[in-house]
């Protein structure tokens, strides 16, 4: 790998790290960061991701989107998904009914917008970077969705007092009215309407979606402080490793011997596959309550693993390209 992609992991454990000293210090509030926490999560999912995921969709050219690759890409990804999902529908009990889709996105959903740019940018050039753009673009919309399909389901589910009518309208709203799906739906409609975005607001939906990944990393160190790891690095272990070599193993076996891609357009999903798990997974595990010692743990060893798991995968690539 280059120098820059060395650089923009070091900015992130560095940013991590700034995170986890402002919770000890309690320069965010409270003695254990709990507070902090929970008021930073809240404010990353209800305001500046909806703001990122609206402008994305709003702006997004849908005529000029690679839909082969882009189905050689979620086809796996959905179904590795959805296979997580399931084991750990039978795992993972113990943690409470949003605990087999918190794990799921984990699993599936990669750091693809603040470590897979520059490193698709550095390793692929223009052509490549065009690609792994459309991936990003369209990321959110399918297994984001998909996960909060699957965790309003669960929740719904549990509750012993419903009938079916009632669990799948209770599904159907609380999977719509989302501050996940809903503006991903919103500004789907939207730019289907053709409305473009005015300037104004445009730039205010960019500051808001540029806060994203700054927060979400100081979230990751104040969480790392705020929760107990005892107990959650062996299951930090496994979902690091299971993101960083089992998805990308499937995404390549399907995407070069089940959709045919070859050359450029195989390396970026292989390595968008192959991408650390993303601050989505602590989003989701802090809005429904569970695994996030566990999810924070994950994001911070699936990152320094990646320097050791990243070099495998392009090896693999070159192989496979010979």
């Amino acid at each position: 790998m280059t120098a820059a992609i060395y650089a923009k992991l070091a900015a992130i454990f560095a940013t991590i790290a700034l995170g986890w000293i402002a919770a000890r210090a309690r320069w965010l509030g409270d003695a254990h960061g709990g507070t902090a926490v929970r008021v930073l999560s809240a404010a990353a999912f209800n305001l500046f991701v909806p703001a990122l995921l609206f402008r994305t969709m709003a702006r997004l050219e849908l005529a000029a989107l690679p839909w082969r690759t882009l189905a050689a890409y979620f086809v796996p990804a959905c179904t590795w998904l959805l296979a997580v999902y399931w084991v750990q529908r039978r795992a993972a009990a113990a943690h409470g009914p949003a605990a087999p889709a918190t794990r799921a996105i984990g699993a599936t959903y990669g750091n693809a917008l603040q470590l897979g740019i520059p490193l698709a940018a550095a390793l692929f050039g223009e052509a490549g970077l065009g690609i792994h753009i459309a991936l990003v673009s369209v990321h959110g919309l399918i297994l984001l969705t998909m996960l909060t399909v699957l965790v309003e389901s669960d929740l719904a589910r549990v509750d012993h007092r419903a009938t079916w009518g009632s669990t799948l309208r209770s599904t159907v709203r609380n999977t719509v009215v989302h501050p996940v799906v809903l503006p991903v739906l919103a500004g789907l409609a939207w730019n289907l309407a053709g409305f473009g975005l005015p300037g104004v607001v445009d730039e205010a939906l960019r500051g808001l979606g540029a806060a994203v990944v700054p927060v979400c990393l100081v979230l990751i160190g104040a969480s790392l402080h705020a929760y107990d790891l005892k107990g959650r690095l062996a299951g930090a272990a496994v979902l690091a490793a299971v993101k960083l070599l089992g998805l990308p193993l499937v995404v390549l076996a399907v995407a070069h011997w089940g959709f045919g891609l070859e050359g450029t357009p195989l390396a970026v999903v292989v390595m968008m596959a192959a991408l650390p798990v993303g601050s989505n997974a602590l989003l989701f595990a802090q809005r429904y309550g569970t695994l996030q010692a566990e999810a924070s743990a994950a994001i911070v060893l699936s990152t320094l693993a990646f320097v050791a798991s990243a070099t495998l995968w392009l090896a693999v690539l070159g192989w496979i390209g010979r």
